[in-house]
């Protein structure tokens, strides 16, 4: 009579999954963080705009300036972690074979992308906390408690949306390429958005097409955050959830179909 072997692929308890997720987001937040290449520029360029535009030059601009900016200059910071930290990132990885490495190692499939979620989400916390206090001590912006968690939290969960548009460009791009195609993007949203010059200072085709992008939504979220809204919050964070979707959608299909 013949025996049956029949092989039973382990199956990694709740405690083993929650350990590699945590060690993944780690091993991802360390990989940056000894990468002042990527740390340093991310964290000071936003933060350059704001001292020459908001503190330096602020006797220049109108009394309102300071707080306007903070919330312009705070957008623009947030965006960088999400669409170079995926997008750059994500396309090296796929040409260099880590993320054919990845899905062969025993963890789960979410853990590469929850590491790169992390490092992101501490990025955009970082950088918020600077724009803060350049705009409390530097610009004397005054901002009560409520106004100061709501602006935090409004940007450094906006920085998900970008995360989503960064990891679908990962998946269009090749690893030379991608920096190149993240600045195509990355900074021609920032203008059409509204976030270095008010957008009823551009041409009125412009602004009529500024809700196109889902900066101009965060954007619009974090003045309201400090003050200076214009109403229709919910629609606004509606619409980025909707972006954020939309983008994780297609580059699921891009990754299952050419990895």
């Amino acid at each position: 009579m013949n025996t049956l072997e029949v092989s039973v692929t382990p199956v990694m308890s709740f405690g083993q999954v929650v350990n590699a997720y945590v060690q993944e987001a780690r091993a991802e937040v360390l990989r940056y963080l000894r990468l002042p290449g990527f740390l340093l520029p991310t964290m000071l360029f936003p933060s350059v705009f704001y001292l020459m535009f908001g503190i330096f030059l602020a006797q220049h601009n109108s009394p309102d300036a300071a707080r306007y900016l903070l919330a312009s200059y705070g957008t623009f910071g947030v965006m960088a972690p999400g669409l170079f930290g995926f997008g750059v990132s994500l396309a090296i990885d796929r040409e260099q074979g880590l993320l054919t490495l990845k899905r062969a190692l025993p963890m789960p499939p979410g853990a590469y992308l929850f590491g790169k979620m992390c490092m992101a989400l501490m990025m955009a916390a970082v950088i918020t906390t600077i724009m803060l206090c350049l705009a409390i001590f530097g610009a004397h912006v005054s901002l009560g408690a409520g106004n100061i968690a709501t602006f935090f939290i409004t940007e450094v969960l906006g920085v998900l949306v970008f995360c989503s548009l960064g990891l679908l460009i990962g998946t269009l791009a090749k690893g030379q390429s991608a920096p190149g195609l993240v600045n195509l993007v990355y900074l021609p949203m920032a203008f059409l958005s509204g976030l270095w010059f008010p957008l009823s200072v551009m041409p009125k085709f412009l602004q009529a097409i500024a809700p196109l992008w889902p900066a101009y939504h965060l954007d619009q979220l974090a003045l309201s955050a400090i003050g200076m809204g214009q109403g229709g919050e919910l629609v606004h964070g509606l619409v980025l959830a909707g972006f954020t979707v939309v983008f994780l959608t297609l580059a699921a299909r891009r990754l299952a179909r050419h990895g």
